[in-house]
């Protein structure tokens, strides 16, 4: 007589209640990982197609220097840039100064690694700013050479710096783009500290370093998955 060897119900429960558990350990890392790396090429596609529209700007207009030469004030010059650097973006909206409906009016400063907090909030809207929405839905706002973004745009988000808002540097002379922070060498700006309003080398560490793990350290700045491992900025850049 042929004797079949199986599992019973009872083992068969256990080792899926054990898949169970591990899947829930593990999944939410995973899915907080997927959501990082987006946001993070996120980050650098606007970088990118900022920089590209820049150049295209400057090839049509001429030197950025010369640009403002009749604009005697911020809500001018604003003008200026996001009507010029708008012809070589894909803007789906436009709500140029001082007006509501394209991105968060103010955005708030998350805490430093170091457990400080950060300044309470800043304007994202005002007479001197000049926003629009992009096609892929982030939302820009461009003032005294620097620009805002919100890769979540207007209605989604916790509008958070270094979270899903972030800045970019425009050099006065030559009209170069480049991630706040990136120009800076001190140490404390590398760690993204953010404490300029929570935008301080946030941006820079982004597209740098392609991660955003300083906002899962402790008030130490040691990686919470990890604490032997502390964020520097040049030799520890991941938690991982």
């Amino acid at each position: 007589m042929r004797r079949f060897i199986a599992f019973t119900l009872a083992e068969t429960l256990i080792v899926m209640g054990i898949i169970g558990v591990v899947a829930a350990l593990t999944l939410p890392n995973l899915n907080s990982s997927t959501g990082d790396k987006e946001k993070v090429a996120k980050v650098k596609k606007v970088y990118s197609n900022m920089n590209d529209a820049m150049g295209r700007a400057i090839a049509v207009y001429g030197p950025y220097n010369t640009w403002f030469t009749n604009d005697t004030t911020p809500a001018a010059r604003a003008t200026r840039w996001g009507n010029r650097v708008g012809e070589f973006l894909k803007i789906s909206k436009s709500c140029g100064l001082n007006t509501a409906g394209c991105i968060a009016s103010t955005y708030k400063a998350h805490k430093t690694h170091q457990g400080n907090p950060g300044p309470g909030s800043g304007s994202l809207v005002g007479a001197n700013y000049y926003t629009a929405v992009l096609a892929d839905g982030t939302a820009i706002s461009f003032s005294n050479n620097q620009i805002y973004f919100d890769i979540d745009g207007m209605n989604k988000g916790s509008s958070i710096a270094g979270k899903d808002i972030f800045a970019l540097n425009v050099d006065s002379t030559t009209g170069e783009v480049t991630p706040n922070g990136a120009a800076d060498s001190s140490s404390s700006l590398l760690t993204c500290d953010c404490l300029d309003n929570g935008f301080a080398a946030c941006t820079a560490w982004v597209v740098m370093h392609d991660n955003m793990d300083y906002l899962k350290t402790n008030n130490s700045g040691q990686c919470t998955n990890n604490t032997s491992i502390k964020l520097d900025g040049t030799t520890n850049t991941s938690c991982k």
